[in-house]
């Protein structure tokens, strides 16, 4: 599984029953550009109420709600993508970032630098909003 995905199913649980063909390749290769109009299509009405983006709001709320049921309302995982790892209980080393940095197309350095990081957490928090709840074919 992709560190993204790993960040998505912390955040809103395993991905839906609907989303499985995916993962067998059925449906990953037919998706296209119209990712979550297939996953609509290929869901029923479960998945495509799933696509609808999300505001940012409503993936913050999500993430205060793990960050005071877990006692760590003290992170700052709205600024710190090691914060939001460790929030979610994932491992936030160099490494797993760089991981996640090549998943999402980062081209500078991959040396941990504050530019990164900062690049990483807003791609992360951009691409949850536009998820709706699921993940994206291309990060799985």
């Amino acid at each position: 599984m992709s560190i993204f995905g790993k960040i998505y199913n912390a955040i809103f649980g395993p991905a839906k029953a609907a989303d499985a063909p995916t993962q067998s390749g059925g449906r990953a290769e037919s998706a296209g550009a119209g990712g979550a109009g297939s996953a609509a299509a290929g869901g029923g009405a479960a998945g495509g109420g799933a696509a609808a983006p999300m505001t940012q709001q409503q993936v913050e709320a999500k993430i205060q709600k793990i960050a005071k049921d877990t006692g760590r309302d003290n992170y700052n995982w709205k600024q710190s993508i090691v914060d939001l790892m460790k929030l979610l209980d994932l491992d936030s080393s160099l490494a797993a970032r760089k991981e996640l940095a090549q998943e999402l197309g980062y081209t500078g350095k991959l040396d941990g630098s504050a530019e990164m990081n900062v690049w990483l957490h807003k791609q992360v928090m951009t691409k949850l909003m536009a998820s709706g709840g699921t993940v994206p074919d291309s990060l799985r």
